[in-house]
């Protein structure tokens, strides 16, 4: 079974930044693309951020010279470091990773919020 856990998340004033990690644990697989959702009050959750395994990111046109998506092959594990956060920004992120052979998992999400 394949488990994903955030943490990072927390309450910070517009223009701050907070890095994000996810560590994604089980039995032995490949993981292909990870990356970060995020879901705003009223809102559907987006995609925001993705890296393939070989280090290929893409980005939101919303987050695009503000957040980088990071990874880490040999942990397991990716982050998202967002900086010059905005209101609008804030929401609850949920890390993902594409596990060859069993498709997406999802972790529980970690909350942001940015305060004007």
């Amino acid at each position: 079974q394949v488990q994903l856990v955030e943490s990072g998340g927390g309450l910070v004033q517009a223009g701050g930044s907070l890095r994000l990690s996810c560590v994604v644990s089980g039995s032995s697989f490949v993981i292909n693309n990870m990356g970060w959702h995020r879901q705003a009050p009223g809102k559907q959750r987006e995609l925001v951020a993705f890296i393939s395994r070989g280090g290929q990111a893409n980005y939101v046109d919303s987050v695009k010279g503000r957040f980088t998506i990071s990874r880490d092959n040999a942990k397991n594990m990716v982050y998202l470091q967002m900086n010059s956060l905005k209101p609008e920004d804030t929401g609850a992120y949920y890390c993902f990773a594409i596990v060859a052979s069993r498709g997406p998992s999802w972790g529980q999400g970690t909350q942001v919020t940015v305060s004007s």
